[in-house]
């Protein structure tokens, strides 16, 4: 590991000064990041330590549930509030770790994990994430984790997080702040697609720091976050879905759907959004819309199973939400 310093900041216009030195970098949690210190792929000059700031959650007046970015991600998952009214986002952190990870990860680090790609933590691999330009073994490696969704020749990795796939699909808002002030950023919009340069993994700036995530007023219907996985004890998504659903006459009023373990960010199914809302609540419009979805999916060779998982498993969620609806 490298030698760097470690400064705590006391709030967060001490944590903006220290956090545009050369080299700084943000620590929540730190069970992302210190791993990746360890394997030599991290290399900060400055650690700046920001697990005392912003651990509320709070109500704002516009009826939104205001999420500090240090709020451990236990916490998250446990408080009423959010269990009542976003069950979904709960459901999809318990799902995301083990209870010893959840009581030391923060959500503003749960954002900004990268990629478990094996080429990327393996330094005798080319991997562009790792070193840009560098090349992209896992294309015609071993890629039965890899993207079937936005990928390019230079990156197949998939983002990592449980949590992130369910705030895609609550229409999550994240709260940054920099040298520049305070932006906020939609979920969707946070993360971004590989391309031609895969390190670049968010819309962040220099120095900027995310210091909450606002959800707005849940949306009436039935909601679910579904993982499948290679074991049921705290592997990472094949395949996860998190969808929102309100059907009314047999008829979808409205719906959210996000893809997790595909793409390279939480992948938010618009596609299939707008062809279910307004039709049928029925097995076969589900499926035509989920088919209009995955129409731009491409599979390599260990991964093309997921294309027709992911339909299998969407369409499912969608019936299944609808028969709650339709008996109750």
């Amino acid at each position: 590991m490298n030698p760097f310093t470690y400064k705590r900041a006391s709030d967060p216009q001490t944590a903006l000064t220290l956090g545009v030195q050369p080299g700084a970098k943000y620590l929540g949690g730190g069970t992302n990041l210190v791993d990746l210190m360890r394997e030599t792929i991290e290399h900060p000059i400055v650690l700046v330590d920001v697990t005392r700031l912003s651990c509320a959650i709070d109500e704002t007046a516009e009826g939104n549930l205001r999420i500090g970015a240090g709020v451990k991600n236990t916490a998250a998952a446990a408080d009423r509030r959010v269990r009542e009214r976003y069950p979904m986002l709960s459901e999809a952190i318990l799902a995301g770790a083990s209870a010893q990870i959840r009581n030391m990860a923060t959500v503003g680090g749960n954002l900004l994990q990268r990629t478990r790609c094996g080429y990327f933590y393996d330094d005798a691999a080319h991997c562009n994430k790792r070193v840009p330009g560098a090349g992209c073994d896992a294309v015609d490696g071993f890629n039965r984790m890899h993207a079937i969704l936005g990928a390019s020749p230079a990156c197949v990795a998939t983002h990592p997080s449980d949590m992130a796939v369910a705030l895609a699909a609550l229409d999550a808002v994240v709260t940054v702040e920099g040298r520049n002030g305070k932006r906020e950023i939609p979920l969707i919009d946070f993360h971004v697609l590989p391309g031609e340069t895969p390190h670049i993994e968010t819309v962040l700036e220099a120095g900027e720091l995310i210091t909450a995530v606002t959800l707005p007023p849940a949306m009436t219907g039935r909601s679910i976050y579904r993982k499948v996985r290679d074991r049921a004890s705290y592997a990472f998504a094949l395949i996860s879905v998190a969808v929102v659903l309100q059907v009314q006459d047999s008829v979808v009023k409205d719906v959210r759907i996000a893809l997790g373990g595909v793409a390279h960010k939480p992948w938010r199914a618009s596609a299939a959004e707008a062809a279910v809302k307004g039709g049928p609540a029925t097995e076969a419009a589900f499926h035509a819309a989920v088919q209009t979805e995955l129409a731009s999916a491409r599979g390599l060779r260990d991964n093309a199973f997921k294309i027709e998982l992911a339909q299998r498993v969407i369409v499912d969620t969608l019936v299944r939400l609808t028969a709650l609806q339709e008996t109750h």
